[in-house]
């Protein structure tokens, strides 16, 4: 099968097409037809082997030392499965499905086994592979955060970071779960994370959310780019801090924790099951979420797309369409 494989840590020119092997599934295994992919931070991060500080021993550990042990990136899929192992039973050959390959990557390849247990389940029935591959990090992502910091009805929660993957669904999904929402994104992106639903906005180039004087019950800092000391300006008593780029709370979280009895909620782990695919796929097909996608390259564009990616200025989801579907880049 081809695949779009590194073989070293670099700028986007390390990715390339190869002939590789295509895998068959395990008992417990689905092989996967991809239809359509997406390029996300973490692939970026992957490929260029440029994570935080906090995350370098753990990532080296996980990604290889001197050179990649998975060759080839990928998290985010959608797609139809071809076949099935023998002990699988939630789904079987002809399903569309929708998933995350978290830290196996590989989904930038033509076929990809998946365990039937994993973070997958059946495409939403109203809208494209390509819309349905960006939702498995970025949505399940926002849905676990505001679901662990108890967000629900009459609570004022600002977005830091709105117009990205994570951003752009957390303003939805806070939305679902009846909250006020301000998001936070730049000049350029305001008019668009506004239809996705928040209810105010405010621009970080022109003004600084902590000099409003409101104060929020939740703040949910996506990018790891806002001050945590003007988040505690603009955090309640009692309220909740979210940060997805923080492994382990420093000396002034602590403080702030003893004193303000905050709620910390910090890292990226993500429990990987179905609960939250199935669920984000009844709010899609309910007209209750939208997929925000940017812009979308061709399989022959891969190149092109991380160095987009890259520049960090995308608006919500970066897609790949399938080797099947070539073509040249577009916009929504």
């Amino acid at each position: 099968m081809k695949a779009i494989v590194y073989k070293r840590y670099g700028p986007p020119e390390v990715l390339f097409q190869e002939e590789v092997e295509k895998p068959v599934p395990r008992e417990n295994e689905i092989l996967v037809k991809i239809k359509a992919t997406t390029v996300t931070v973490a692939d970026i991060r992957a490929r260029a082997f440029s994570v935080p500080p906090a995350f370098w021993l753990p990532a080296r550990i996980a990604l290889g030392f001197r050179q990649p042990k998975k060759e080839i990136l990928g998290m985010e899929l959608a797609g139809e499965v071809e076949s099935v192992g023998s002990n699988v039973s939630k789904f079987k050959q002809g399903d569309q499905v929708f998933a995350a390959s978290l830290q196996g990557f590989g989904a930038y390849a033509e076929y990809k086994c998946l365990p039937e247990d994993g973070p997958m389940a059946l495409k939403p029935a109203n809208i494209t592979f390509e819309e349905a591959a960006a939702i498995p990090i970025g949505a399940r992502t926002a849905l676990h955060f505001l679901k662990k910091a108890n967000v629900g009805s009459g609570q004022k929660v600002l977005i830091y970071g709105a117009s990205g993957s994570v951003g752009s669904y957390a303003v939805q999904i806070a939305k679902h779960f009846g909250a006020s929402v301000t998001a936070v994104c730049s000049t350029s992106n305001l008019e668009w994370v506004k239809r996705l639903g928040a209810d105010s906005l405010i621009d970080y180039t022109v003004e600084d959310f902590s000099s409003t004087g409101e104060n929020y019950d939740v703040i949910f800092d996506t990018v790891g780019k806002s001050s945590f000391s003007a988040c505690m300006k603009s955090l309640k008593k009692d309220g909740t801090y979210i940060n997805l780029t923080v492994l382990l709370p420093g000396i002034q979280m602590i403080r702030a924790k003893m004193t303000k009895g905050i709620k910390l909620i910090l890292g990226q782990n993500v429990p990987e099951t179905s609960d939250a695919l199935v669920f984000l796929k009844e709010l899609v097909e309910a007209g209750e979420l939208k997929v925000a996608v940017d812009r979308y390259y061709g399989w022959d564009e891969i190149v092109e797309a991380h160095r987009y990616v890259e520049k960090g200025h995308k608006k919500g989801n970066v897609v790949i369409r399938g080797i099947e579907r070539e073509g040249g880049t577009t916009t929504p």
